[in-house]
């Protein structure tokens, strides 16, 4: 199985070394691979959290997160990791990123330069 894995530092300064902040892994996914194959990847990547997410018809992301033994309702620096694969890798420019997980709705807003 090929899947884009984005390995991201959330919480790091502008100027801030390489490999600093909270790392976090983001998987994109155009439909859900079952529970064990996420908690599969999860434990390979091992760190902290590991989020997959499909965006649905409606332009909501859903996110799940994985840590490497579990899973997990919310996770904020996974969050945010997310948001830059969505926002500066694959391109959505909404300035509001609409989300839906375990713990309920929530968004990012993604403040201009």
């Amino acid at each position: 199985m090929d899947l884009p894995i984005f390995q991201i530092d959330a919480f790091t300064l502008k100027n801030s070394s390489a490999l600093s902040g909270n790392p976090a892994a983001v998987v994109p996914l155009d439909d859900w691979l079952d529970d064990r194959q996420m908690q599969e990847v999860a434990t390979e990547n091992n760190l902290s959290e590991t989020t997959f997410f499909v965006k649905q018809e409606d332009g909501t992301y859903h996110l799940r997160w994985f840590t490497p033994t579990s899973e997990v309702d919310l996770c904020g620096h996974a969050t945010l990791a997310t948001a830059h694969v969505i926002h500066q890798i694959l391109g959505d420019t909404r300035e509001q990123l609409p989300m839906t997980c375990q713990a309920g709705d929530i968004s990012v807003t993604v403040l201009s330069k």
